[in-house]
């Protein structure tokens, strides 16, 4: 599930249906627009899944979305399909979408830690604070929400398509909608505005009437007008400004101007509600028949381009335990996710919205690892023969009970609760400080009986004190968020802090158990979490199905997406245009001109800059193994790693200039420039490597 959890051999054929006919309201061709877009693409589809797998995590059962066989054949029968790609460190939802939809990694756009993240206050202790926030908000640290390097407002990423004449919307996409009825509410509408008093007098009907939907409008857009309910888009640090423009914010607003028949239906018909009478939006677990609803009505009265977020469909059936691949209830899910895919393109289709004139971008936020033990039968493929569990459930560990108990380290700190926990020392002591060396190195030694296997695990996997993490891009603008390491820890383990005690149970069963309610883990570096995917369909994308060879990550997402369609940021990108996945024809000149150059040079970039490439999965082994050691080798490490960094950094940055000037700036590449640049790339990639083993 997307927000709930914010804590301090060959298969059977599959047997889903085609294609189905339109539910739901439907409606007349899709309304015009001033929107300006380049390659003959009239409308963008972008959809953001959380958790949906192109990978299967039972080699007999179909994956997520091979049970969706609507979308997954859309998307490898008219454009790519890629799942070899990644998202940043950690990976969890909010810094995932967010990646996704800025093309900046954490480090730019403030959000390194999800769905919550720790802040150190004056006085050395520690706060929460959710990392769903809106755009503009001030975050609980006194920042910027969404701080960029220079302590302002990152950049907004609707404001490329606005500027150009297009009305944006979106359903459950992180921080560009309310998140809360809270900071959300008082930072738009004002503190003592009726919005306000609404949601302290009715604070579930507030919810419904304000979170997760969003029109943000081109300049002077009718849909936005005052008499609309239209309010301004203020984004007071936007680079050159951002004047004049108008946003529709909540379903309140948003739903008379495309429902106008009465409330907002799902594709089956059904009035969209939060399930407790409230109606309005869904909620952040929003299933795929309400949020392709209000895409497709959206699209259809002036709102050409749409950002979906859609929940996952195995992470936990409403009020029971989690799902296990090819259970009853989590191929229910996927089939009633596969029919409202089917009714999606057919109504589309109806409004003249197809592949020919329409670029769709598929994604998921992150991947997540399956923790449990084997099925019953064990020939189970869950499509003719259903699959059972006997063990299943997330591991859960309380850390500074197990620190207590087997290395008597009492030492106060605070996590963000995860497979990835990020550690917050009471007093914020320094990396080198005595405190924080000796909890690293017992956090490094701590062990577990596994209650599923009876094995003896290892917690940890690896450890990334703050010189890793901003080799990682996970320092931020906010001295306050940077956190003191963190444990990048055995994926099938979940941990957290309660009140300190010592365990006493038996292979310390009362501070490691098994918790049957969550069976899916993300936020670690693993393969099987990190590597997720991504499908595009439209003009100028090529139809290659299937196509794993390309590296890439959610940074590259924007660049690619602006690209094709003749748009440009205001900033610089940390990810590159794909065009291994591009017609030529659909490319600037630029691009086109010295392609194999480009391509070279982009690859080698993505190994020497992204968090989960080459560069920073084996600092991560390098940083594990001095934080491990004696005070000596780690000092050593501290100085390669800086030079490491820094270097890296330059590097990345001259290279991020070149990619950015051939696909926006219309200035080819120099053949001898790049290659001179991948070579220096390649010194450091051998480089860390070489430390690394």
């Amino acid at each position: 599930m997307r927000r709930s959890r914010i804590l301090m051999g060959a298969a059977a054929p599959l047997l889903l249906g085609a294609t189905l006919l339109a539910g739901g309201a439907s409606s007349a061709q899709a309304a015009p627009t001033s929107c300006n877009l380049g390659n003959g693409i009239k409308h963008v589809v972008y959809i953001q899944f959380d958790n949906v797998h192109l990978r299967r995590d039972n080699p007999n059962v179909p994956s997520d979305l091979e049970l969706m066989p609507n979308l997954l054949n859309f998307l490898t029968d008219n454009g790519t399909v890629s799942g070899n790609h990644h998202t940043p460190l950690i990976s969890h939802t909010a810094t995932d979408y967010i990646t996704a939809i800025s093309g900046l990694y954490p480090d730019r756009m403030g959000i390194p830690v999800a769905n919550s993240f720790g802040f150190f206050k004056p006085d050395g202790s520690v706060g929460f604070t959710s990392s769903f926030g809106y755009w503009t908000d001030t975050g609980a640290d006194g920042k910027p929400q969404m701080i960029g390097p220079d302590g302002k407002i990152a950049p907004a990423p609707w404001v490329a398509y606005t500027r150009a004449g297009c009305n944006v919307g979106s359903i459950g996409i992180a921080n560009i909608e309310f998140e809360n009825i809270t900071t959300d509410i008082t930072t738009v509408f004002g503190p003592n505005s009726p919005e306000a008093a609404e949601a302290k007098a009715n604070p579930g009907q507030a919810a419904a009437d304000f979170e997760g939907v969003i029109i943000h409008c081109a300049k002077g857009d009718p849909l936005c007008a005052g008499a609309n309910g239209g309010l301004a888009d203020l984004l007071p640090d936007e680079p050159g400004g951002y004047n004049g423009f108008n946003a529709l914010y909540g379903n309140k607003f948003v739903a008379p101007q495309i429902s106008p028949g009465g409330p907002m239906t799902d594709l089956d018909g059904n009035v969209i509600t939060d399930g407790k009478g409230h109606v309005g939006f869904p909620g952040f677990d929003e299933l795929a028949t309400q949020s392709l609803a209000y895409g497709a009505a959206m699209l259809e009265h002036g709102v050409p381009v749409v950002l979906l977020g859609i929940a996952d469909l195995h992470d936990r059936n409403p009020g029971g335990d989690a799902f296990g691949p090819g259970e009853a209830g989590y191929v229910a899910q996927a089939r009633a996710y596969d029919v409202a895919f089917g009714k999606f393109f057919d109504r589309l289709r109806a409004d003249g919205i197809t592949a020919e004139n329409t670029l769709f971008i598929v994604t998921s936020d992150e991947n997540d690892h399956f923790v449990g033990g084997p099925p019953s039968p064990a020939n189970c493929d869950g499509i003719t023969t259903p699959c059972t569990y006997a063990k299943k459930g997330e591991i859960d560990a309380v850390i500074n009970r197990l620190l207590l108990t087997e290395r008597g380290n009492s030492t106060p700190f605070s996590v963000h609760s995860d497979d990835a926990p990020t550690f917050y020392i009471v007093g914020n002591p320094g990396q080198t400080a005595a405190v924080t060396r000796q909890l690293e190195q017992d956090v490094g030694k701590l062990t577990a009986v596994n209650p599923i296997t009876g094995n003896t695990d290892q917690l940890t996997a690896r450890l990334a004190d703050i010189a890793e993490q901003n080799l990682l891009h996970m320092v931020t603008a906010s001295p306050a968020r940077t956190m003191n390491f963190v444990l990048f820890g055995n994926e099938n383990y979940f941990f957290f802090t309660q009140k300190l005690t010592q365990c006493v149970n038996p292979n310390l069963t009362d501070c490691v158990f098994e918790d049957p309610g969550f069976a899916w883990n993300h936020g670690d570096f693993q393969q099987d979490i990190v590597r997720s995917w991504f499908g595009m369909v439209g003009p100028g994308v090529k139809r290659l199905g299937r196509d794993d060879v390309v590296f890439s990550d959610h940074t590259d997402l924007r660049p690619t997406i602006l690209s094709l369609l003749g748009l440009t940021d205001d900033f610089l990108h940390d990810g590159r245009v794909l065009v291994e996945d591009l017609e030529p024809e659909a490319l600037p000149h630029s691009l086109r001109a010295h392609h194999d150059a480009f391509v070279d040079l982009a690859q080698t970039y993505k190994q020497l800059n992204a968090p989960v490439g080459s560069v920073g999965l084996d600092s991560l082994v390098f940083a594990t193994r001095a934080i491990e050691s004696d005070d000596a080798t780690y000092g050593e490490y501290l100085t390669i790693i800086g030079h490491i960094t820094a270097a890296r950094n330059q590097l990345a940055g001259e290279i991020k200039i070149v990619l950015d000037d051939a696909a926006f700036n219309g200035k080819p590449l120099d053949q001898v420039q790049a290659l001179i640049l991948i070579a220096r790339a390649k010194l450091i990639i051998a480089e860390v490597a070489a430390l690394a083993k």
